[in-house]
């Protein structure tokens, strides 16, 4: 009689226990913000859904910075976060690991989904292989160069002004584009390069070799289609995260027929894959 008196008080205590927060942090690419998934449309999708935005993480000389936008109690609270995006991947990760740190102290034991998009991906994965999963359940990429992308070569070259004649090469190249654009790619060398296609001595080429956390795995890119030209900036085969040795296998894949910017679709896609994944959690599954 007393072991059921027991039981039945266990499960009433674990039916009253408040479910987990569905936690959702959002990593923006190069030039983007933390604002940039408001702009898209993305971050008001996700509003449809329950998701609220509840605190914006930066950096600066005295560490992470957190600014909180809601103090309304949520089961979906979303974080944003800003990242130094013209350094390079590392400077990036590092900063990106004590944001993760600070925000598993303001939601403490509960699965982080991290979503990033475009070279916030790969900040993403170098933050999980130099840190370790820091309370990340899944890892959603967006139009991300996980294989690299031919505008890194392309924007390296233009700004290389060695050689005799690089003066003059630097004032046409500055004529074309701008003093502005052109100062904006001189800054992100170290970026660029750490985007190049995998090549032995190189970031991707390391990375993609590396180990990575045992957490769930998803890659959206960006396909053309007759009508629309798609990702210009990444190809599709580079957004494959599947194909990265270290993940082979391990990674389920969408496509979108879409361009490399962040859209409201976006915000229906990740709330839909969130809600799979919660769907999972309760029965059970990875």
């Amino acid at each position: 009689m007393k072991k059921w008196l027991l039981l039945t008080l266990l499960f009433t205590l674990l039916a009253l226990r408040p479910a987990a927060a569905d936690v959702l942090v959002l990593v923006h690419g190069y030039l983007g913000t933390a604002q940039s998934w408001a702009e898209a449309g993305t971050l008001g999708r996700l509003a449809k859904r329950g998701y609220r935005l509840v605190g914006v993480l930066g950096y600066g000389a005295q560490g992470v910075l957190y600014q909180p936008m809601s103090r309304a109690k949520t089961d979906k609270p979303v974080y944003a976060v800003d990242l130094p995006s013209q350094a390079p991947i590392v400077i990036q990760a590092d900063w990106l690991a004590a944001q993760l740190r600070e925000i598993r102290k303001l939601q403490p034991d509960e699965p982080i989904n991290l979503v990033a998009h475009s070279a916030g991906g790969v900040v993403a994965r170098m933050t999980l292989v130099r840190h370790g999963a820091l309370g990340v359940r899944q890892l959603i990429t967006i139009a991300t160069p996980h294989f690299g992308t031919g505008r890194a070569v392309q924007a390296l070259e233009a700004t290389d002004n060695r050689g005799m004649f690089g003066f003059v090469k630097s004032w046409l190249v500055r004529r074309a584009t701008g003093n502005e654009l052109y100062a904006t790619v001189k800054q992100s060398q170290g970026l660029l390069f750490d985007l190049l296609p995998p090549a032995p001595g190189n970031l991707l080429f390391w990375l993609n070799q590396q180990r990575h956390p045992d957490i769930k795995y998803t890659s959206i890119m960006r396909i053309g289609t007759f009508y629309m030209p798609g990702d210009q900036v990444v190809p599709p085969l580079s957004q494959d995260l599947n194909r990265v040795p270290a993940l082979a296998g391990k990674v389920k894949t969408y496509s979108m027929a879409e361009g490399h910017l962040l859209t409201p679709q976006d915000g229906d896609l990740i709330g839909n894959l969130l809600a799979t994944a919660s769907e999972g959690a309760k029965d059970g599954k990875p």
